[in-house]
C-alpha cells in the first residue's frame, strides 16, 4: 500500500472511529472529526501532512501526493 492510500486509510478509519465514539461515549468526540477534518483541508492546500510524514518514518513506500 503506497503513503497516499495509507494515509486516506487512516483519516477514514479516524472519521470512523470519532462518528462511533461521539454517539456511543461523549458528543465531545465530535471535536476529534473536526480536527481530523481540518488537517485533511490544510494538507490538501499546504502539501503537508504529519500522518504522512509519521507513515513514511515507519517505512511506507512513497506515493505521488505525499
Amino acid at each position: 500500500m503506497s503513503l497516499d492510500r495509507s494515509v486516506l486509510a487512516f483519516a477514514g478509519v479516524m472519521v470512523l472511529l470519532s462518528v462511533a465514539l461521539t454517539a456511543w461515549v461523549s458528543p465531545h468526540f465530535v471535536w476529534l472529526t473536526a480536527f481530523v477534518g481540518l488537517n485533511m483541508l490544510q494538507s490538501a492546500f499546504t502539501g503537508f501532512c504529519p500522518a504522512a510524514v509519521a507513515f513514511r518514518r515507519l517505512g511506507v513506500k512513497p506515493g505521488t501526493a505525499f
